[in-house]
C-alpha cells in the first residue's frame, strides 16, 4: 500500500504476534541521525497502533522522500490511512 511519503508491505505470519521493520534509506538523507529519528517515530507510532492491529502481521515500512519534512501528526494520519488502507486493523 502506498501513501505520500510512506509504503507498506505486509502479510499474514503464523504466529501470535505482529512484527513491523523500518527501512529509511540514505536518499532521504546522508545523515544518520535524521535517519534514526525517522525510524524512532515511525517505531513509536507502530507501539502506539499494535494493540489495534490485528494479530499474526508482518509489516515493514518503507520510508520516501519528503517524510524528513513531515512532523509526527502528519506521519500519524498517514500511517493510519495505510493500515486501513490494509484492512489490517481489528
Amino acid at each position: 500500500m502506498k501513501e505520500d511519503f510512506l509504503f507498506l508491505k505486509w502479510t499474514f505470519n503464523n504466529l501470535n504476534i505482529s512484527r513491523f521493520g523500518f527501512i529509511v534509506s540514505k536518499k532521504i538523507s546522508t545523515k544518520a541521525n535524521l535517519r534514526n529519528k525517522i525510524k524512532r517515530r515511525l517505531s513509536e507510532l507502530i507501539r502506539l497502533k499494535l494493540p489495534t492491529i490485528k494479530k499474526g502481521v508482518d509489516g515493514i515500512l518503507i520510508a520516501r522522500t519528503g517524510l524528513e519534512k513531515k512532523d509526527f501528526r502528519q506521519i500519524e494520519k498517514t500511517l493510519d490511512k495505510i493500515l486501513t488502507k490494509a484492512k489490517i486493523l481489528k
